[in-house]
């Protein structure tokens, strides 16, 4: 309510303290402003930091089964909760004419595989005449169309009578030798062998779930029974992926990327986190057309002796993220280190889905010029790829190192921009490498693209058994993997390999490589 004037005091000193009690209200309510102020400074800076964590776990833990994870992202979306209720955030509705979704083209149904049997079914009138006038009828051609069907999957027993015959001169019996089997006095045949493995390792079926599908057809199978053929099927497949191994690491360029899982630790009953590693060959980019592979690696943990042993025998490019675990391997000469732009990108985008600038946008814009030259030479042969980054690709990154160390000088040393610009810094020539060199790649999604199997199966099952589990499963991963890069379908593959390979000539184990086996047709 407004003073009115003939309410003021007439003398000076009224006047005074009036003035003197007005002054020390307001400095009380610039007081109480500011606090408030740096109150909600300090809930907003909360806010920010719990959606930073948010971000960051769901993405470290997308496709993987962990409960650990599960109740922190739990923690921080309460307590974030309870922040935006307390500050009362709401969430306008924009401004502006309603804008109408996209329309969608109509999907185009594709052609049935032609390699599929046909079973073609005649549909002839009912009315032997015209139901009109009576008339003759006459064929005037007709209408064809095609349904996909499914024939349901049946087990089947395979019964092998070994006649026996004796001389009636010399009392000699004679007998037919007993086929091989891949398990000796087993009962599964190949076939069902590789279903087991297909299921578990390409499709992401535990075995409990398994034996609860033969179960329904009328086949009790413990979940035991088709552990214990996983491993001796895993033992008979051994020098398959050793094979594969030799082939992977005998090359100049390795693409390498590892993944934490949950292994069971005897006696304990609680997890540990183990690690699967993978190192692809694959040089399809560059115009090579040898064929690519994957080979998988288990180890109890993350030290990098794991990698330096796995890595012993190979010299040429190791192309990787900023594992401290490779610095001694590029130490010693006979690898050079390739560095991942994905994987600095990814740093800054991060940043940028929360807290979108001109800096991050200008960061990503100059990073997608990189990978749109990428785009257009991917499958040219190396040194066409090597002079077209010569000319485009590094006046490019110079600009881009310019432009982020001036940025840098502006940025504080704790703003996340920085500590993403600064690891693009620390790594600079091995993010730089691939201009120089046409076998290299930009990034190392190859070997990211390879461990989507494991992330995959880390949604269905919660940890592996054991160490030798983890041997298990990085050993169908590489066989799997293999036979998925090269478009060869792996459970015919393994029914093949499984029905053949304990009569298979050692010497010449490298003709059942999924790059060089021919699978005949059922």
């Amino acid at each position: 309510m407004k003073r009115k004037n003939h309410a003021l005091p007439t003398d000076v000193p009224a006047l005074q303290a009036l003035v003197l009690q007005q002054q020390t209200l307001v400095a009380q309510k610039q007081a109480t402003i500011a606090s408030l102020h740096d109150d909600l400074n300090a809930r907003k800076s909360e806010i920010d930091r719990l959606l930073a964590q948010l971000a960051t776990l769901r993405r470290l833990y997308f496709g993987r089964s962990s409960e650990k994870a599960g109740r922190q992202i739990v923690q921080l979306e309460h307590r974030l909760e309870e922040l935006l209720t307390e500050e009362k955030v709401q969430h306008a509705p924009v401004d502006g004419p309603a804008v109408l979704p996209a329309l969608r083209p109509s999907p185009v149904r594709r052609p049935l595989p032609a390699h599929l049997p046909r079973e073609e079914r005649c549909l002839e009138p009912r009315e032997p005449a015209c139901p009109a006038c009576g008339g003759d009828l006459k064929p005037l051609g007709g209408d064809v169309s095609e349904q996909l069907e499914l024939i349901k999957s049946a087990f089947k027993v395979i019964k092998t009578r070994r006649t026996k015959q004796a001389c009636a001169r010399c009392n000699v019996i004679v007998q037919a030798p007993a086929p091989s089997r891949p398990i000796e006095r087993g009962i599964a045949g190949p076939g069902l062998l590789a279903r087991v493995m297909t299921a578990k390792y390409a499709e992401y079926s535990p075995l409990y779930r398994l034996s609860e599908i033969f179960a329904r057809q009328g086949v009790a199978l413990s979940r035991a029974t088709m552990a214990g053929w996983v491993g001796l099927c895993s033992n008979l497949l051994a020098p398959l992926a050793d094979a594969v191994c030799d082939y992977v690491m005998d090359t100049g360029k390795v693409h390498v990327d590892d993944t934490p899982v949950d292994v069971l630790q005897p006696g304990n009953g609680k997890p540990k986190t183990g690690r699967l590693w993978v190192y692809v060959r694959d040089d399809r980019n560059a115009g090579s057309r040898l064929p690519p592979a994957v080979w998988f690696a288990y180890s109890p943990d993350r030290k990098g002796a794991h990698p330096q042993m796995h890595l012993a025998g190979f010299s040429g490019l190791l192309q990787a993220d900023a594992y401290a675990g490779f610095n001694p391997l590029y130490e010693e000469g006979h690898i050079r280190e390739v560095g991942c732009m994905a994987h600095a990108r990814r740093k800054i985008h991060d940043i940028h889905v929360r807290h979108p600038s001109p800096t991050t946008d200008e960061a990503l814009r100059r990073i997608g010029q990189l990978y749109a030259i990428e785009a257009g030479i991917r499958g040219r042969p190396a040194e066409e790829r090597r002079q077209v980054r010569e000319t485009r690709s590094r006046p490019l990154l110079m600009s881009l190192e310019s432009w982020i160390r001036e940025k840098l000088t502006t940025l504080s040393r704790q703003a996340d921009t920085a500590k993403a610009f600064n690891y693009l810094m620390n790594h600079w020539p091995a993010l730089c490498y691939y201009a120089g060199d046409g076998w290299a790649e930009i990034d190392n999604n190859i070997a990211e693209n390879a461990l989507r199997v494991v992330s995959l199966g880390r949604k269905n099952y919660l940890f592996m058994g054991s160490d030798s589990g983890g041997d298990r499963a990085a050993l169908m991963y590489t066989l799997i993997g293999s036979c998925k890069l090269n478009g060869v379908e792996p459970e015919a593959y393994l029914r093949h390999v499984l029905a053949t390979i304990a009569d298979h000539p050692i010497n010449k184990l490298k003709e059942l490589l999924p790059w060089n086996l021919t699978i005949p047709a059922e």
